[in-house]
């Protein structure tokens, strides 16, 4: 199980902060699970998140930037890719990943990366937050996104976003 050794959640507190929640639109049952463990787990973090609809986990970077860009203090990308019979995947899951990287490192805002990349439907199910899944990757990335903000919100010296 990918799952083990996972931290416990914690108890955040994100009063105040700008976070997005980006979902590719591939995979409805899956992304739906998605998305309510990452507001779900917001909720309890005191965030009331954006939720916005991207066509498909490769456009998950272009449209992070943006959000970044316009001065929100996390994203969460959410999204799932499953491995077809053609390279497809290797294209999509490592340009998506890249990207999304790329956007924290560069804007220095935290992305939370739900980005599920499975060999069958049914790993996807399984890490989806759904009644009968194992693990709630919506969650995950929703508290690692709170979490990484408020971390960088403490760093000595540095410049709260909405100051800047």
């Amino acid at each position: 199980m990918s799952g083990s050794g996972s931290p416990t959640s914690q108890t955040l507190d994100g009063s105040g902060l700008a976070v997005v929640v980006l979902a590719s639109s591939w995979h409805e049952v899956v992304m739906d699970g998605l998305i309510a463990g990452a507001v779900a787990a917001l909720g309890e973090a005191k965030v009331e998140p954006e939720v916005v609809r991207v066509p498909g986990s490769f456009e998950l970077p272009v449209v992070a930037s943006a959000y970044a860009a316009a001065g929100y203090d996390a994203v969460v990308a959410l999204g799932v890719v499953i491995r077809g019979g053609t390279p497809h995947f290797e294209y999509v899951c490592d340009a998506a990943t890249r990207g999304l990287s790329d956007v924290a490192l560069r804007t220095g805002v935290p992305v939370g990366f739900g980005l599920l990349t499975c060999d069958d439907e049914a790993q996807a199910l399984d890490r989806a937050g759904l009644p009968d899944s194992h693990e709630d990757k919506g969650r995950e990335a929703a508290e690692a996104a709170v979490a990484t903000a408020l971390l960088l919100a403490a760093v000595p010296g540095r410049t709260p976003r909405a100051d800047r």
